[in-house]
């Protein structure tokens, strides 16, 4: 056999070699870089425009948020997010969830996402529960065929099969958490996104949260930001520290959490 043929067999053994731990990945974030422009002040008629623009004066200063971060999720891994208020944390989620778009790296995601980041967004009060459910999967991308698949697991969950065909606008508070929350957790993408919402619902709600997501461990993958240090512990295999727009620490939950801490002594 030739040089040039050991040479292109290795290739591409290194070839499917990458191409095999790439598969491994559920989520790739490579050198993110995310600002927003804050308005300072306010010109009052287009004379005082043009005049703070031969000046120089912006009407805005620019907010670095997101400092070049870089991490791979794997697939059925539990990551935790973790970080002070305005370390862009939960710029960093709505990105992943494509709510925002980068200044510049890149995210690349390997299956189906689904992204809970605030709670009840997309619900209609004017709909019923049971049309509520559809709105929201076809928001995430789910077909009616799909969401037909299962609707009856998220009813089941939510507790709320007597009330489906109520107007959501009649429903507690305590009762559309529970129906937005099961839609995100039973909707079966291959990817969920949480932002600080595993404390929702009454402690038995709470409980029968907690006992879904210590069942995921190898079997989702989930990406949580949370300032809860002990949910941290509880569910997550791995943890990120985001301190001032860059990963300040990656690794084991529990170090993390003493990195955390270490924050606030």
């Amino acid at each position: 056999m030739s040089w040039s043929s050991d040479k292109y067999l290795k290739d591409m053994k290194e070839e499917v070699e990458k191409q095999s731990e790439n598969d491994k990945i559920a989520i790739s974030v490579q050198d993110l870089y995310k600002s927003f422009k804050l308005p300072t002040e306010r010109a009052w008629g287009l004379k005082q425009a043009i005049f703070n623009r031969l000046k120089g004066i912006k009407g805005y200063k620019k907010q670095e948020v997101l400092k070049g971060i870089n991490f791979d999720v794997k697939k059925g891994e539990f990551l935790g997010i973790v970080g002070r208020n305005g370390s862009g944390k939960s710029t960093l989620l709505k990105i992943l969830s494509g709510i925002y778009l980068p200044d510049r790296g890149s995210v690349k995601v390997n299956g189906t996402l689904v992204p809970f980041i605030e709670l009840g967004v997309g619900f209609n009060p004017e709909l019923t529960g049971k049309e509520n459910v559809y709105l929201n999967g076809a928001l995430l991308g789910f077909s009616n065929s799909e969401m037909d698949d299962m609707y009856d697991e998220i009813v089941k969950f939510a507790e709320l099969d007597q009330f489906m065909n109520q107007k959501l606008k009649n429903y507690s508070s305590g009762m559309q958490v529970r129906l937005a929350f099961s839609i995100a957790i039973r909707a079966r993408g291959d990817i969920l996104v949480l932002d600080e919402v595993l404390a929702v619902g009454d402690a038995a709600f709470q409980e029968k949260c907690n006992s879904y997501f210590q069942s995921l461990h190898g079997n989702q993958t989930v990406v949580l930001v949370t300032h809860s240090m002990e949910n941290v512990e509880k569910f997550c295999d791995r943890a990120i520290l985001i301190e001032d727009g860059k990963v300040a620490c990656d690794g084991k939950p529990s170090k993390v959490t003493k990195e955390y801490l270490k924050l606030w002594s």
